[in-house]
């Protein structure tokens, strides 16, 4: 599931985790002395929280105690990440030995702090091959200046959702490969109505609910951060094109109020009411899970999903797309680590495992060899995001010490600039820059 939105709490969560690198140093090696075949009981906490995922995590669970007898496994869902950290700081038998988070963007955090233990060890003990195992950038949002402390579980891959009958009734005959073409096709879509809309072509403000600035980007080949570390965000071409982009959009689709009065309209995200379920707007920037959704809104038109369109001088990179995911690793005050690193490995690199939680979850695998597997249970449209998910130049925001900070210090440059508040972009961008340089340093 998509956990894009969280982003405010997520920057929130980073604060409480820095207290945890006194708590949790040097732990890691204690509790890594168990014996994985003795009788023993491990605690997995999670996040899902709908029936149907809980029923898919137990089902996953109920698959490796079965191949794990000695190994019992107590799940504990709907753990958003201040609880996560709340637990990791008490510690105790009745804590976490196995941890998951749905923000990507944490890693960093997660890494130097402490908060998740080193996984180096037990990977080289297992003799793991990661490089074989997960695509590049799933490996690299798992893991902060060479410490790996996480691997995925299970990917998100975000796309293009267009509605087939608003484009056949226009005239479109293909989705948009660029963004420019994206923006063409989305005035010719939008159906206005006295003083709003009868159809929306596209929306594209920053609160839009998945069009937010890390998502766009990704259709740029851009660079947060400068070999030093900098943030690079005024230096990088790509950001103030971009944003360029984005505001002109806004403008050609009718202007920032007019957009905002017409989003108080829509439904909730993860409703039956979404907007593109309803027909509200007829092209979505969403992730894999909306093609569950949708179908089981049974929306009244054919749907289509595409790639996100990419800048125009990047046309060869056509097929890309923003991922994240779910990430899984181990408490450092766990007495069971090597216990632990079982069901980890278990659930991260078993083919069948991920498979079978993939198709349960409707989320896209993780690893090369469950996303080629012929047990996949998915809608031929869902290819898309598997290919996706494959794309060399697909792309996730890089980690840093403050977690999502620097992303929700750019969002917030962005809800400012859409609307008007800032004139100078380029200004705005620099001090935007040097506001996430402060934050960094003090983080350190």
């Amino acid at each position: 599931m998509p956990r894009s939105r969280t982003m405010n709490t997520a920057a929130v969560a980073v604060a409480a985790i820095s207290v945890l690198a006194t708590a949790c140093t040097g732990q890691s090696e204690s509790g890594a002395n168990d014996d994985p075949n003795a009788r023993t009981r491990i605690n997995f906490w999670h996040g899902w929280s709908a029936p149907a995922e809980v029923k898919a995590v137990q089902d996953n669970i109920d698959r490796f105690e079965k191949t794990h007898p000695n190994i019992s496994v107590k799940v504990v869902g709907n753990i958003n990440d201040d609880k996560l950290n709340q637990a990791l700081r008490a510690g105790g038998s009745n804590g976490p030995d196995v941890v998951s988070s749905f923000t990507t963007a944490n890693v960093g955090k997660f890494c130097s702090s402490g908060a998740f233990a080193d996984l180096g060890p037990f990977i080289e003990k297992s003799k793991l091959d990661l490089e074989k195992t997960f695509p590049k950038v799933l490996l690299d949002y798992t893991q902060f200046e060479g410490k790996r402390c996480a691997l995925p579980l299970l990917a998100d891959a975000y796309g293009l959702y267009y509605n087939k009958d608003a484009f056949e009734e226009a005239g479109i005959t293909a989705p948009p490969k660029t963004m420019s073409e994206l923006a063409s096709v989305a005035k010719k879509l939008t159906v206005t109505k006295g003083a709003g809309y009868e159809q929306l072509g596209f929306m594209p403000t920053f609160h839009g609910y998945e069009t937010v600035a890390d998502h766009y980007l990704s259709s740029w080949d851009h660079s947060y951060f400068d070999a030093d570390g900098k943030s690079n965000i005024a230096k990088d071409p790509a950001f103030a094109e971009m944003f360029t982009y984005q505001k002109k959009l806004v403008e050609d689709l009718g202007g920032y109020a007019k957009l905002e009065r017409y989003r108080g309209t829509f439904g909730d995200e993860w409703g039956a009411k979404h907007p593109f379920h309803t027909g509200q707007v007829a092209m979505q920037l969403d992730g894999e899970w909306r093609l569950g959704m949708a179908t089981d809104a049974d929306v009244p038109f054919e749907i289509g999903v595409a790639p996100m369109p990419v800048a125009d001088d990047e046309a060869d990179s056509y097929g890309k797309g923003f991922l994240s995911g779910t990430i899984m690793g181990i408490a450092p005050a766990s007495r069971k680590q090597n216990a632990a690193w079982e069901l980890v490995k278990f659930m991260t690199s078993d083919t069948q495992a991920v498979v079978d939680f993939a198709n349960g979850i409707r989320n896209v695998p993780s690893t090369f060899a469950a996303l080629k597997s012929p047990d996949l249970k998915f809608d031929p449209r869902f290819k898309t995001f598997l290919d996706i998910a494959q794309h060399p130049k697909s792309s996730t925001p890089d980690g840093a010490v403050n977690g999502s900070a620097y992303q929700q210090t750019i969002q917030d440059f962005g809800f400012r600039y859409e609307k008007g508040a800032v004139k100078d972009l380029k200004a705005g961008l620099a001090e935007t820059a040097a506001q996430i340089d402060t934050d960094l340093a003090k983080a350190k």
